[in-house]
């Protein structure tokens, strides 16, 4: 792979059903410089009805009710203030080393970083992660069996696992702003570095790792975006990734390693110590020692073990460069090559999280929860949309009518079930938590007096 075509400002729109170039709106700004094609990016993801309900979906904690946790709005534009950081310092040692293409900065690399970031999570369910496993175990039961019979089986794969990696290139690819004719139509670099997991639901990645971000409805306009980038093929349905979503995901990973265990301090799941005990081996932490503050401890804490993460895993960057670029890298992800101490700090405060903050009986309960209101939603949808489809709008019972109404747009019947299903699952996948709550709790005819 190489850089001139990894940062690639090019963008796809649908016509006619092929994937084709469209015009860079950079271009008509009206004066150089005014916004470059990644800002454009950025701005279209920040004003995106998609990235505004990230302000109401579960980060850790489900319907939160203290002001000051994390939900997946501040989550992502948090990493994305991380990633950017990852980006300039990987940007500016590229430039240093001469290999940065002409024409690029160091803060373009830092701007796609950023976009990636803000759109990593865009395609998460109501519930996060608990809501993806409700979405998929509903599916996947085998009383259901009969309304997945005569699909293919790659398309049954993409709609018994609800992936939010996929949603979130679904949701701007397809989606949002012009909505199956491209979605925003973002820069092939801001996909590229989008894409976490670049093989879709059937490849054998999927299975060995049980992630992926490509469905079937999404698969050409990818494909175009891989040859664009000249992104390393693996197989018939599987690339390499773009280089620059390994920073992504390792903002990703800083960010929640550290921010949800701030946010277990903060709402008294995580006494300030076990923070501060993790934490001040990073050095300088002589300065939290003049406050009581647990907050302020805390934000100090945190600043600098950011900082000196971003500053690691930039190196390491830098120092795997060649083989990210031939697509042999040889670590999991870049934390997993880093020193010792940052690596090991990590992965201490993530064992942490899973055994005091994700097993907390206030998580669980409501986490358990999600499973019967998610099946609410898909009970009354589902059936409603096959009997629509293999039976005819003419056959539908007075109830199933109701139900498709509560669709945003009229169910999609022409070319089978498959893409019906895609559209319960966008319509639910969207929803925030609060939403999908409210609305298991209308249609069961609880509380309806």
């Amino acid at each position: 792979m190489q850089w001139d075509a990894l940062l690639s400002t090019r963008r796809f729109k649908l016509l006619d059903g092929a994937v084709c170039v469209t015009r860079s709106p950079a271009t008509l700004e009206g004066a150089a410089g005014l916004r470059s094609d990644f800002h454009i990016d950025h701005d279209r993801l920040v004003f995106s009805s998609a990235f505004r309900r990230l302000g109401r979906k579960t980060q850790v904690h489900p319907l939160a009710t203290n002001d000051h946790t994390h939900n997946r709005l501040t989550h992502s534009v948090e990493v994305a203030s991380v990633g950017r950081s990852l980006g300039n310092r990987v940007g500016a040692m590229m430039l240093d080393a001469g290999i940065l293409p002409s024409g690029y900065t160091p803060f373009d690399i830092g701007a796609v970083v950023q976009v990636a970031c803000l759109a990593h999570d865009i395609g998460n369910p109501p519930f996060g992660h608990t809501g993806e496993d409700a979405l998929r175990e509903w599916f996947r039961d085998p009383r259901h069996a009969h309304l997945l019979q005569g699909m293919s089986a790659a398309k049954i794969s993409d709609i018994q696992t609800y992936e939010g990696n996929a949603h979130g290139l679904r949701m701007v690819a397809s989606l949002e702003m012009y909505a199956h004719e491209g979605g925003m139509r973002l820069t092939a670099a801001a996909i590229g570095a989008l894409v976490k997991y670049p093989w879709t639901s059937d490849a054998p990645q999927a299975q060995a790792r049980g992630k992926f971000n490509i469905y079937r409805t999404e698969l050409g306009y990818f494909e175009q975006i891989a040859a664009e980038l000249g992104l390393v093929r693996k197989g018939e349905r599987e690339w390499a990734r773009h280089p620059l979503s390994y920073l992504m995901e390792a903002a990703d990973d800083i960010c929640y390693a550290i921010l949800d265990l701030e946010d277990a301090v903060e709402i008294g799941i995580l006494d300030v110590h076990e923070f501060e005990a993790l934490f001040s081996q990073f050095g300088e932490s002589e300065r939290t020692w003049h406050t009581a503050d647990p907050q302020q401890k805390c934000a100090m804490l945190r600043g600098i073990a950011i900082g000196r993460c971003v500053a690691e895993v930039a190196e390491k960057f830098m120092l795997h460069q060649d083989t990210l670029l031939r697509g042999s890298f040889p670590g999991k992800d870049l934390i997993d090559v880093c020193a010792p101490q940052i690596k090991q700090t990590l992965l201490a405060a993530k064992a942490l999280a899973s055994q005091k903050v994700y097993r907390h009986r206030t998580k669980l309960v409501t986490e358990l929860a999600s499973y019967p209101c998610l099946g609410a939603v898909l009970d009354v949808l589902v059936p409603a949309v096959h009997a629509c489809v293999t039976h005819g709008p003419a056959t539908l019972s007075a109830r199933h009518q109701l139900a498709l109404n509560l669709l945003p747009a009229p169910l999609e019947t022409a070319h089978g079930l498959y893409p019906a299903y895609m559209q319960v699952l966008d319509y639910i996948g969207a929803m925030t938590d609060n939403y999908a709550a409210n609305l298991a709790r209308e249609i069961s005819g609880v509380g309806i007096l």
